[in-house]
C-alpha cells in the first residue's frame, strides 16, 4: 500500500505566503523520507480553510523541487475549465514533472460552483461530457466536438501527456453510487472524507470486482482505490492521538463547508466512524427514543440545539478514534497498526492530511520526519515482499 499526504492548504490567520511556504516545505520534504505520492485539491472561496485554488500551480513548481514522489490533481474541478485547457495544463505538468502526474477529477459542490456561474444541477452533466473529451484530446492529433456543454472546431491541442498514453484518471467519491460510476468508467476512486476501514471494506470490494468489466473512458483502466483520512505522528503517543481528534474534530466541525445546515452529516460521519461506544450505547439509545432526563441531556450537551450525533462525535474520544484508525495516529507503531487495518481492506494508498489549521507547522516537519524514518520503510517492505518471493 502506498502512502500519501492530503492537502487543503488551510490558513486560519489568512497568511497565504506563510500556507504556501510551509506546504512547499513540507512537500519536499516528504519526497525526501518516501512519501508515493502528494494530492492538492481545488477549492474557492472558502476564507481561512482552503488556500488551494490552482493546484496545477503549485505542482508545477513542486516538479522542479521533487524528484520522485507523484503529484496528484486531487481534484480539477471539470465544470469549472474549458476541456481542452485541462488537457493542456495537465499535460504540460506531465512534462515538468517527468511524468508523475496523477489526474483527479470532480464536480465541487454548489456553494462553490453557484460562484463561478455554473448550475449544480449542471455538473453531473458537465463532469462526465470533460472526462469524455480530454482523454480523446490526449489521444488524437485534429481534436473536434460538438455537445451539450462545450464545442470547438478542429484543433490540434498541445501538448501531449509525457505518461503513455496518458496519466491515470480518478474521480473524487463519497457516495456508493459514485464508486459505481468510477468502476463503469474504469478510473480510480478519491474516497474522501474519513472512515473505519470496516465501514469501506464492502466497497473496496465491490468496486475490485465491478471495474474488472469497465469500459474505460480512456486507454487503460485505473483500478486503484485511494482512502483519506487526518493523521499525525509524534514520539508521544497520547499527545499525537489528542492532536489528530483535534484536527478532525475542527475540520468536520459547525460552520465547515462540509457541514450542511439540516446536521446530517453527523448522523453519517458517527456510521463511518464505527458508531456509538458500547459504554455509551444505552444511553445513547434512549436520547434517540426521545426520553427526557436531565443527565442524558446534559451528558449529551443538547441544551445549544445540537443534534444527538453531533453530541456523540464530539464524544468519541481520541483513543477510539486512532483504535478504529479513523485518525492515522499516534507514535510509529501506532500509525503502522492503524495503516495496516486500512490495507487489510485491499486498498492501493492511504492519503493523510497532517497540515490542518489546528497543527503547526514545526510538528507537521517532525511528523514526516518520523513517517519516513519508522513508518514509511514498513510498508516498502511489505510492497517489495511479493516480489522477492518470485525472484
Amino acid at each position: 500500500m502506498e502512502i500519501a499526504l492530503q492537502y487543503e492548504m488551510q490558513r486560519p490567520e489568512l497568511d497565504d505566503h506563510l500556507v504556501l511556504t510551509e506546504t512547499l516545505e513540507q512537500c519536499i520534504l516528504a519526497d525526501e523520507v518516501g512519501f508515493d505520492e502528494l494530492w492538492f485539491v481545488e477549492h474557492h472561496f472558502l476564507t481561512g480553510f482552503s488556500a488551494s485554488p490552482c493546484q496545477d500551480l503549485i505542482y508545477a513548481a513542486l516538479s522542479q523541487r521533487t524528484t520522485q514522489i507523484k503529484l496528484g490533481l486531487g481534484v480539477v474541478i471539470l465544470p469549472y475549465h474549458h476541456p481542452a485547457r485541462v488537457a493542456e495544463r495537465v499535460a504540460m505538468l506531465d512534462h515538468l514533472s517527468d511524468g508523475r502526474v496523477d489526474f483527479g477529477t470532480g464536480r465541487s459542490a454548489t456553494y462553490e460552483l453557484a460562484g463561478m456561474g455554473v448550475d449544480p444541477r449542471d455538473s453531473r452533466g458537465m463532469w462526465e461530457e470533460s472526462l469524455t473529451m480530454i482523454p480523446k484530446i490526449w489521444d488524437s492529433d485534429w481534436f473536434s466536438w460538438e455537445g451539450r456543454y462545450w464545442s470547438m472546431p478542429p484543433r490540434q491541442v498541445l501538448p501531449k501527456p509525457y505518461q503513455k498514453p496518458h496519466p491515470p484518471i480518478w474521480v473524487a467519491a463519497q457516495q456508493p453510487a459514485t464508486f459505481d460510476i468510477a468502476a463503469e468508467k474504469g478510473i480510480g476512486v478519491l474516497a474522501l472524507g474519513s472512515s473505519t476501514p470496516s465501514t469501506l471494506e464492502p466497497f473496496v470490494r465491490a468496486y475490485k470486482e465491478k471495474v474488472r468489466d469497465a469500459d474505460p473512458v480512456g486507454d487503460f483502466v485505473n483500478d486503484r482505490w485511494a482512502s483519506a483520512t487526518f493523521g499525525i505522528c509524534m514520539e508521544d503517543n497520547k499527545e499525537a492521538r489528542e492532536l489528530a481528534a483535534k484536527s478532525i474534530r475542527t475540520f468536520f466541525g459547525p460552520g465547515k463547508p462540509y457541514i450542511d445546515q439540516k446536521q446530517e452529516i453527523y448522523k453519517q460521519l458517527l456510521e463511518q466512524w464505527g458508531g456509538v461506544p458500547n459504554h455509551l450505547e444505552v444511553d445513547f439509545n434512549r436520547v434517540l427514543k426521545g426520553e427526557r432526563n436531565p443527565h442524558l441531556e446534559d451528558s449529551f450537551d443538547l441544551a445549544g440545539g445540537g443534534s444527538i450525533h453531533q453530541s456523540m462525535i464530539e464524544r468519541l474520544d481520541a483513543d477510539t478514534l486512532a483504535d478504529r484508525a479513523v485518525t492515522i495516529a499516534g507514535d510509529p507503531d501506532s500509525c503502522i497498526e492503524a495503516l495496516k487495518k486500512h490495507e487489510a481492506t485491499g486498498i492501493d494508498q492511504m492519503m493523510i492530511m497532517m497540515q490542518t489549521e489546528t497543527i503547526p507547522h514545526e510538528q507537521v516537519m517532525k511528523s514526516i520526519e518520523l513517517f519516513g524514518k519508522y513508518v514509511l520503510p514498513e510498508f516498502k517492505r511489505s510492497a517489495a515482499a511479493p516480489a522477492e518471493a518470485t525472484a
